[in-house]
């Protein structure tokens, strides 16, 4: 039996995604209810804006297994896990078309979102720099992405299922402990406290954008006067 292990995923990965689990489910269950939800609805999207722009740059300056170059999928790894001959460590070739997908899909999402309105009460904090018409198209957009999303996550279940159940490959326990049992390899390094504060000033820059708190104020409303019958 193998009883080594190694170091695959940093906190701020680990965080990062149980974060976007309770967020994206969050956002689905408020914008299929709606109602009073609609602004948790809306602040949600701006959680998730920040989490996706905090996941870009801990792509690039995370810890090893966290950094897209270690797990693009290329083609050739694609064509290389298929055939079963692929013995990484981290998000293998499909994990890792699954990450970029999903990323891709929310970033759409909470962008279309953005400038979305519901012909009642809500509109996104954005809207104001669009036209009527160009909103009603993104809230087009928004409402069919929800359905592509949810499906999406049903698919990703389904393959983490698989991988415990069929491939004997727990991948959720290394995503809370970070520690992947039975492997050999190269731990995890890099992804520092440097990296990590300018991964959350980014994320944070991207939530302040989203927000629209920088548009300035609409001009106030004259006042009516009305006019005398007489």
């Amino acid at each position: 039996m193998n009883n080594q292990r190694i170091r695959l995923w940093d906190l701020p990965t680990r965080l990062f995604h149980w974060l976007l689990v309770l967020a994206v489910i969050a956002a689905v269950v408020s914008g299929q209810l709606g109602g009073s939800l609609i602004d948790l609805h809306g602040k949600i999207g701006l959680a998730i804006v920040g989490l996706i722009a905090f996941r870009i740059v801990w792509g690039f300056a995370g810890s090893t297994y966290a950094r897209f170059a270690q797990f693009f999928p290329t083609p050739a790894k694609i064509r290389v896990y298929l055939k079963g001959e692929w013995r990484g460590l981290g998000h293998n070739p499909l994990g890792g078309l699954s990450v970029f997908s999903l990323i891709f899909l929310l970033t759409v999402q909470v962008t279309s979102g953005l400038f979305a309105n519901d012909d009642i009460a809500f509109v996104g904090p954005l809207f104001d720099l669009i036209d009527k018409s160009l909103s009603d198209r993104l809230s087009g957009i928004h409402h069919l992405l929800s359905n592509v999303l949810i499906g999406f996550v049903v698919l990703h279940v389904g393959a983490v299922i698989f991988h415990g159940r069929v491939k004997k490959d727990d991948l959720v326990k290394p995503m809370l402990t970070g520690w992947k049992e039975g492997a050999t390899g190269e731990p995890a390094r890099g992804g520092g406290v440097i990296a990590l504060a300018v991964a959350l000033l980014i994320a944070g820059v991207a939530v302040y954008g989203a927000s629209g708190a920088w548009l300035p104020e609409p001009p106030p409303m004259s006042a009516v006067v009305e006019t005398p019958s007489w």
